[in-house]
């Protein structure tokens, strides 16, 4: 068995914790191991976090005012990724990676770099004229007894 939701958030700071914690709730009732699902919903939290300072304007119309995040937890993986309508990732950004190292006393840039360090597998990318993605996986471990364990 699988599972998977979408959910589409205004773009407020009390959005962040709500994904976090579907997230989380999903994941212990699943049965995923507890620190597999903490390193999931750190990287979701900076994801989303970036969605909320980046993913566009509130005068740009309806859809620019809120994200979209959408997991998928299946037997041996789970994918998450979100989705604004801001004006993208700068033009040099490597696709798929965070263009540089960031220096550890600089405020912006981090989140990209710490999804990258939680998760299995990032990739960044540009919707041209309709914003950014930041889609992470990262393979399961679970729980004697879980629910979803793979078979």
């Amino acid at each position: 068995m699988s599972i998977w939701w979408s959910l589409h958030l205004r773009r407020e700071a009390a959005s962040v914790p709500l994904a976090r914690r579907l997230l989380l709730s999903a994941m212990e009732t699943a049965g995923v191991d507890p620190d597999i699902s903490y390193d999931l919903s750190v990287a979701l939290s900076e994801a989303c976090a970036n969605a909320v300072e980046h993913g566009g304007d509130h005068t740009s119309g309806p859809y620019s005012a809120e994200y979209r995040v959408t997991a998928y937890l299946d037997g041996e993986k789970c994918r998450i990724e979100v989705t604004d309508s801001g004006p993208g990732f700068p033009s040099g950004r490597r696709r798929g990676r965070a263009a540089q190292p960031v220096a550890h006393t600089r405020e912006n840039g981090r989140g990209l770099r710490l999804i990258e360090q939680l998760a299995d597998h990032v990739h960044f990318r540009n919707r041209p004229g309709r914003g950014a993605v930041v889609s992470f996986d990262k393979i399961l471990k679970w729980r004697e007894g879980a629910l979803l364990q793979a078979s």
